[in-house]
């Protein structure tokens, strides 16, 4: 039997199979990607309002951030929502340096199943159709899991970067 996943914008539809997510998250006690996520949900229409409310060049009111939109991966089967990717339509300073046009992560409950391939491969459809020609994807030096997942998907690395932090950040490009 073929498991169908699929990405779907955030919606009402999907709240309990969201807080679940959410929780997941939350109880495994580890940083939590995309950083939309962090958005605690127990307010729902807030949290999505939160997620719908930077998505057009006007709607931005902070200079420090780019139109983003944010969808989940859900699995029809199951109703599970599996994973979330957050899309900045063009990037700036930061971004270009150490965020990329992608962010994304999978419950940790469901790792190591393909699923982190699987999201980045339809977020890349996803850009194509939004216009973009190229994204840039990072990941922390130690995310290997992460990599090869961008590798898989055409990622082409170009340059590491230390941030203030000193954590090191591998630079990767996506021909579209």
């Amino acid at each position: 039997m073929q498991i169908s996943n699929r990405l779907v914008q955030p919606s009402a539809d999907y709240k309990d199979e969201y807080i679940s997510f959410y929780e997941d998250w939350k109880s495994s006690g580890e940083n939590i990607v995309p950083w939309v996520v962090e958005k605690e949900p127990y307010d729902f229409t807030g949290m999505l309002n939160f997620l719908y409310s930077q998505d057009s060049e006007g709607k931005i009111i902070d200079g420090n951030f780019v139109p983003h939109s944010t969808y989940w991966l859900l699995n029809d089967d199951s109703k599970k929502i599996i994973g979330a990717v957050n899309v900045r339509h063009r990037l700036n300073v930061k971004l270009l340096n150490c965020g990329g046009h992608i962010g994304y992560g999978i419950r940790p409950s469901e790792r190591r199943k393909g699923y982190a391939s699987e999201l980045l491969a339809l977020t890349l459809e996803l850009t194509k159709i939004m216009g973009l020609e190229k994204v840039l994807l990072v990941c922390d030096k130690c995310n290997y899991a992460s990599e090869k997942t961008i590798i898989k998907n055409g990622g082409r690395f170009e340059s590491e970067l230390v941030e203030d932090n000193g954590n090191i950040v591998r630079r990767f490009w996506i021909q579209l």
